[in-house]
């Protein structure tokens, strides 16, 4: 499976939130680093075809992921960085809805949710109203449905954000453990959680992507530090 955006550009009045973008995606893991405005989250509506871009075009295998309708959309799992939950839904009912938006067969869809509940260590809780649960809680749920439906390009939007230091190890692996096969998207802040288990690392500044390596070939580039890590390499681009 292969993802090709080519050439895109996406503007909003008068901020190029974009600007000519060009990737070729393949069934690996991809960290997405970069300030706020460098135009991360523009990058991932795009690709969930939440926006259209204003220039440029996005290949699935070959064909416009915007003529392939609902069999596109089937393919995404999505977790953006705030999402509203339905308070009164529980989180079985949460992860049954997102199911069934993404197309997900009536048959399996209670495995499907006990599975991935599972792996999140919502199981005992899945039957409680989302209202009750803690914030990291609510992180993990929308981690789980992300996957939910056997998703093949997943993109995550500060998946670790208000998890403890032991919860976002799990969820580190959680990614790991389940992305063979799929094209998976991280954008974070959060440096350490990408370091060792993306193979590709994306640098993006002002809508412009600068850089892209693996991440021993970037620490490999810092030369003024004894065992850099990926954090150094931000530094020392974006001087944050």
């Amino acid at each position: 499976m292969e993802l090709k955006l080519e050439h895109i550009s996406k503007e909003y009045k008068n901020t190029t939130a974009l600007d000519d973008f060009s990737m070729t995606f393949s069934e690996e893991i991809y960290g997405l680093l970069g300030p706020n405005g460098a135009g991360k989250s523009t990058l991932m509506k795009l690709i969930t075809r939440n926006i259209k871009p204003t220039a440029g075009e996005i290949y699935l295998d070959g064909t416009d992921i915007h003529t392939l309708k609902r069999e596109y959309q089937r393919l995404i799992g999505y977790m953006p960085q705030q999402q509203a939950i339905y308070p009164f839904y529980t989180g079985r009912m949460f992860l049954a809805y997102m199911g069934l938006l993404k197309g997900v067969e009536k048959k399996v869809l209670n495995d499907e949710i006990e599975k991935y509940a599972s792996k999140v260590n919502l199981l005992d809780v899945l039957d409680r109203k989302v209202g009750t649960y803690s914030g990291g809680m609510k992180q993990r749920l929308l981690i789980a449905q992300a996957f939910l439906g056997d998703s093949k390009i997943i993109i995550f939007d500060e998946p670790t954000a208000g998890l403890d230091p032991k919860e976002r190890i799990h969820v580190r692996n959680l990614i790991h453990d389940n992305s063979a096969g799929k094209i998976i998207l991280i954008a974070t802040h959060v440096v350490q959680d990408i370091e060792d288990i993306a193979s590709q690392i994306m640098l993006l500044k002002k809508g412009v992507l600068i850089e892209m390596a693996a991440p021993e070939i970037l620490t490999g580039r810092i030369t003024d530090k004894e065992n850099p890590d990926l954090e150094d390499v931000y530094l020392s681009i974006f001087g944050e």
